[in-house]
């Protein structure tokens, strides 16, 4: 067998060439509309919404931090009345 097999011709990639300068190219370039813009805010809002720090909810009802509160506010005036019969110096 004599026969030679030759490999098919490969892609030779060559950089751009550079255009003259009152030629334009073929393609068009697009712009951003008002749409894209509010598309991309909307996306921007929707990824940082969802990636806020979820804080576990609260194992204590209302009820019992009503109670919390009053049982505070209770303390505090009974000692409140506690100050008011400490003898009073007034020193000059």
């Amino acid at each position: 067998m004599n026969d030679t097999v030759t490999t098919k011709p490969g892609r030779q990639y060559h950089p751009p060439e550079p255009q003259a300068p009152g030629q334009q190219s073929g393609r068009v370039v697009r712009r951003f509309g008002v749409l894209d813009r509010i598309a991309l805010h909307l996306g921007v809002a929707l990824v940082t919404w969802s990636r806020r720090p979820q804080h576990p909810r609260s194992s204590v009802s209302i009820a019992a931090r009503a109670e919390d509160q009053l049982r505070r506010e209770r303390l505090e005036q009974a000692r409140a009345r506690v100050e008011q019969n400490y003898p009073r110096f007034n020193i000059r």
